[in-house]
């Protein structure tokens, strides 16, 4: 498996990590497969959140897994929080709330990484800091990053904080992918220069914050998958032949295409099925042709300037 730094965390961890999601809907024994074929892949990294599944995902990974010493130096766990059901929050007493929860349903003393959800529009940047320091010296986290941020809010955050923000998590696959689409439409008039994301993905290149890609097989905002979908026939031709030179699936060649990105992303599964995760896996180490990704972005429908 491909390996990649963790921003500035000294970390080498997969290109892939694996979203334990929806985890919650297997049963244990389900769950204790998945996890054995990701871990006989070499991928370690585990994605939760306190919110997936009201904790439950986070439970059902602790009984399936049965951490011990040894075996948890062996993972990378990473959870998030900040969503409520009431909107978002960013204070003191909730995020120290929230990864106490975390580390008691994960059955761990430490997580390697806590992201904040999403953004709160109420944050207070000097007490969120004040929080992951008091997390970090308490050992209980050990590195910090954000999800679905623009570099504005990131820029904000790490101005009180004397350590690097490593991770920022955002929707990108194929049929979703504006922070790279407004680079390609720099100076037209095409709506695909429209930048939503204020240059987040050269901003997090030029600070050494890696970019990690949830729902890489998803098209609109969290709209479902584009791979069979009929309102993406050109490309699913396109993924299905180029899948057949590599004699492998579209899924993995729809993997290949964020990773051949030269930002080293890291694409985030959000599957449950063995199978799949191994497709995901295969297309992680596929070198697409510049050609093929290209060919890849414009059948959705796009066009070059």
């Amino acid at each position: 498996m491909k390996r990649i730094k963790l921003g500035k965390s000294g970390l080498s961890v997969p290109n892939i990590a694996v979203g334990c999601m929806r985890l919650r809907n297997k049963t244990l024994a389900e769950a204790e497969i998945f996890l054995k074929t990701a871990l006989s892949m070499g991928l370690n990294y585990f994605d939760h959140a306190d919110i997936y599944g009201a904790g439950l995902s986070e439970e059902l990974f602790a009984q399936a897994f049965a951490l011990n010493d040894d075996r948890r130096e062996q993972i990378i766990l990473q959870s998030k929080c900040g969503i409520t059901k009431d909107g978002y929050n960013f204070s003191k007493d909730h995020i120290l709330s929230s990864v106490e929860g975390s580390l008691r349903r994960l059955k761990t003393d430490y997580l390697d990484v806590l992201l904040l959800h999403r953004p709160d529009a109420l944050c207070e940047p000097e007490e969120v800091a004040e929080t992951f320091r008091q997390l970090k010296e308490q050992g209980k986290v050990r590195y910090f990053g954000v999800s679905n941020h623009n570099p504005g809010q990131i820029k904000l955050l790490q101005k009180y904080l004397d350590f690097p923000l490593v991770v920022n998590q955002m929707q990108l696959s194929l049929a979703h992918c504006p922070m790279i689409e407004s680079g390609i439409n720099v100076n037209t008039a095409f709506d695909g220069g429209l930048d939503r994301e204020g240059g987040v993905l050269d901003f997090c290149r030029l600070q050494d914050i890696t970019l990690q890609a949830w729902s890489p097989l998803q098209h609109g905002f969290i709209k479902g998958t584009f791979l069979n979908n009929p309102d993406y026939p050109e490309l699913n031709d396109m993924l299905q032949r180029v899948a057949e030179e590599y004699g492998t699936t579209k899924a993995a060649i729809a993997v290949a295409w964020i990773a051949r990105h030269p930002a080293y992303i890291q694409t985030v599964t959000g599957t449950t099925n063995p199978q799949h995760l191994m497709q995901c896996a295969e297309g992680a180490q596929i070198e697409l042709t510049r050609k093929q990704w290209y060919d890849l972005y414009k059948s959705v429908g796009r066009k070059l300037p």
